[in-house]
C-alpha cells in the first residue's frame, strides 16, 4: 500500500518531493504545479521518468503507470521510446523536416540550408518519403542511391549522408531500434569513378586587376587568353577559331558542332570589349589554303599552342589554368549576380542533364546571354559596383 492518499495529494502545497513508495513520487513545483515521477534503477543506472500532471493523472492511475514502467524496464524495454511510439511515429518526410528545422540554425551557408532539404525532396521523398521512419530499410535506401550513384556521384554522396542523419535522429528519438547498415548499403552499390580534379581557377575578385595587367603587353598568347576570359569559352575552342565563324556586325561567334564538346553548334554573343578584341586581331590575320585562324601559331596554318596561353599566365606569376576561367565566370554568376543558373550553363555550352528540360529548352537564349556577357565584360573591366574587389597589389 502506498504512503500517499488522494486527499494528501490534493492538499500538498509546499514545493518538494513526496514519496508514495516503490520509486513513485509526487513533485510539487514552486508555482504549485504537481506532477508524477517514477525513479527506476537497472544495471547500476538510475532514471527518473515522468508520468504526467497530477491534475490529469489521479493517484491510482499514477501507481498503475509506475508499475507498467518498472515492468518494461525489467523486460529490457525503454518506456520513453515506447511512449513516443505510441504518440505516433513520423514519416521519413516529416522526420527530415524536423531534423532540418533543428539543424539549420547552426548552418551559416544559406545555400547549404536550402540544398540540405531539397536533396531529400528530389531523391529520397519520391522513393520512401511517406513511409514510417521506423520502416526505412537498407534496400529502400540502396535503391534510391543507386538511381543517381554514377550519374551524380557528389549529389549521391550528400544524399547518403543526409538520409543517414535523419535515420540516426529517429534512433535517438526512440522511433527506431537501430541505424541503417551503411556498410552493407555501400557494398551493394557500384564503385564510383575517381573524383574529378577541377582546373585551378582564379578567384573572381582578382580578375579586374589581372585583366589590366594582361592588357599591358600585347602578344598572341595574351590576346587569346583575353578572348577565353571574355567569351567564357574553352581554350581549345578559342585557339581553333576561324574568321568565317566570326560576325562582327552581328557581334557573334558561331562555333560549329564538330568543335564543341557537347556536339552541337554554339553561338557566343560578343560583348563590346570582345568585338574590339577581334577587331584588333584582324591585323594578325594570315590567309592560307584553309579558313584563316583568328589566333595563328608560329607555324603558318597551325593554331596557337595551348601551352602559349599557359605560359602567358606563368609569365604573370599565376598558377591557375586558362580553362579555370570558366569556373571563375560560373562562380561570379552564382555569387555576384541574379542571372539564373540555366543561363550561365547555356553560356558555358553545358549539356542539360535533365532530358525533359532539354526537350523543351531548345532555344539558345541568345539575347539573354548577350546581356549576361556584357555584364561579365563590365566586371572584367572593373566597371560598375564591384564591392568585392579589394586587391592588394
Amino acid at each position: 500500500m502506498g504512503s500517499l492518499t488522494a486527499t494528501a495529494v490534493k492538499a500538498a502545497s509546499e514545493p518538494g518531493r513526496y514519496g508514495d513508495g516503490d520509486g513513485l513520487f509526487l513533485l510539487v513545483g514552486k508555482g504549485g504545479a504537481k506532477s508524477w515521477m517514477v525513479r527506476i534503477q537497472k544495471d547500476g543506472r538510475r532514471r527518473d521518468i515522468g508520468l504526467g500532471s497530477a491534475s490529469k493523472v489521479p493517484l491510482k492511475l499514477a501507481r498503475e503507470r509506475a508499475i507498467a514502467v518498472r515492468e518494461q524496464v525489467e523486460a529490457g524495454i525503454d518506456p520513453v521510446a515506447e511512449r513516443r511510439k505510441a504518440a505516433g511515429i513520423p514519416t521519413f518526410r516529416e522526420a527530415a523536416k524536423l531534423v532540418h528545422a533543428e539543424h539549420k540554425a547552426s548552418w551559416k551557408n544559406a545555400k547549404h540550408k536550402a540544398q540540405w532539404l531539397s536533396t531529400l525532396e528530389n531523391y529520397a521523398f519520391p522513393a520512401f518519403g511517406d513511409r514510417s521512419v521506423a520502416q526505412i530499410d537498407a534496400a529502400a535506401v540502396r535503391d534510391a542511391l543507386a538511381a543517381i550513384w554514377l550519374a551524380k556521384p557528389e549529389t549521391a554522396r550528400r544524399l547518403r549522408q543526409r538520409i543517414r542523419t535523419v535515420i540516426d535522429w529517429a534512433v535517438a528519438k526512440g522511433y527506431r531500434d537501430s541505424s541503417l547498415a551503411m556498410p552493407v548499403i555501400d557494398k551493394a552499390l557500384p564503385k564510383q569513378r575517381a573524383k574529378v580534379r577541377h582546373h585551378a581557377a582564379m578567384p573572381y575578385a582578382e580578375l579586374p586587376v589581372f585583366m589590366r595587367v594582361l592588357r599591358e603587353t600585347e602578344s598572341m598568347g595574351r590576346l587569346a587568353l583575353e578572348a577565353v576570359i571574355l567569351t567564357a569559352a574553352r581554350s581549345g575552342e578559342v585557339r581553333l577559331a576561324t574568321w568565317d565563324e566570326v560576325d562582327l556586325d552581328a557581334a557573334t561567334w558561331t562555333i560549329p558542332a564538330e568543335r564543341m564538346k557537347a556536339g552541337r553548334e554554339h553561338v557566343v554573343p560578343l560583348s563590346t570589349p570582345a568585338v574590339d578584341l577581334f577587331k584588333r586581331l584582324k591585323a594578325h590575320r594570315r590567309d592560307g589554303d584553309g579558313p584563316a585562324l583568328v589566333f595563328p601559331g608560329m607555324k603558318r596554318g597551325k593554331p596557337l599552342s595551348d601551352m602559349t596561353l599557359t605560359k602567358a599566365m606563368r609569365d604573370m606569376d599565376r598558377s591557375e589554368t586558362p580553362h579555370g576561367f570558366r569556373s571563375t565566370f560560373r562562380d561570379w554568376v552564382a555569387e555576384q549576380t541574379t542571372f539564373p543558373a540555366d543561363l550561365a550553363e547555356a553560356a558555358l555550352a553545358h549539356a542539360v542533364s535533365d532530358k525533359t528540360v532539354a526537350a523543351y529548352q531548345r532555344g539558345t537564349m541568345l539575347e539573354k546571354r548577350r546581356e549576361l556577357m556584357a555584364s561579365w565584360a563590365d566586371y572584367c573591366d572593373g566597371i560598375g559596383d564591384q564591392k568585392i574587389v579589394r586587391i592588394v597589389v
